[in-house]
């Protein structure tokens, strides 16, 4: 498994960023050439940053650091990571500028990093249990149809909102089942047995980058 993290993401080549498709889609890369084709490991868990506009400024708290970008060259510049490569990429965060210094409140202190990594080690003994006896080890493995036709289908009073998400267009299947996974992912991590009605919400909040 790689971690690439591309910085500064709209300024690489939209023919660069849209080569990511297939190594998020299948985990492998396909290389054809006139007598040579063969198929390669890639998988990968990709992050990209990206600024709102070319300046950086949009949306800032702080008038001194007004944008002055045009509407237009913001779109343009936001489009540069294109729909399918989006439909591609399960979270989705909006990062707010920091606007004074993080003061830190020990009634409210954050969980360490080994408080972290042993809820992430728990979840992963989860996700293991569960899926022992099948070709998949961690739920971002797990393929759609699986988990929407086999025992572990959930019940549709719970999948409604992405039932409704996906009749409506707002969703497409590819992004149902990505959904779906990351809800098993935030189930496994709280010790659900399952991902609940809240669990399926905050995974689509999750993708629509409403969280923050």
């Amino acid at each position: 498994m790689y971690f690439p993290f591309l910085a500064e993401a709209p300024e690489f080549p939209r023919a660069v960023l849209d080569a990511l498709r297939q190594p998020l889609e299948s985990g492998t890369i396909e290389i054809h050439r006139a007598q040579l084709r063969t198929a390669l490991p890639a998988r990968v868990q990709l992050v990209l940053a990206a600024n709102p506009c070319p300046c950086g400024n949009a949306g800032s708290p702080d008038t001194a650091l007004e944008c002055h970008c045009p509407p237009s060259v913001r779109v343009r510049y936001q489009q540069r990571i294109s729909g399918p490569l989006a439909d591609r990429i399960d979270l989705h965060l909006t990062l707010n500028r920091v606007s004074r210094v993080a003061r830190s409140d020990p009634e409210h202190a954050a969980p360490t990093s080994a408080e972290l990594r042993a809820r992430v080690v728990r979840a992963r003994e989860r996700a293991g249990e569960r899926l022992r006896g099948t070709p998949w080890r961690v739920n971002a493995e797990v393929p759609g149809r699986w988990l929407r036709n086999s025992e572990q289908r959930l019940p549709r009073s719970d999948t409604a909102i992405l039932d409704r998400a996906l009749a409506r267009g707002g969703l497409t299947l590819r992004g149902y089942d990505r959904v779906l996974r990351v809800a098993w992912s935030i189930a496994d991590l709280a010790g659900h047995e399952q991902p609940r009605r809240d669990d399926i919400a905050q995974a689509l909040l999750l993708r629509n980058g409403t969280e923050s």
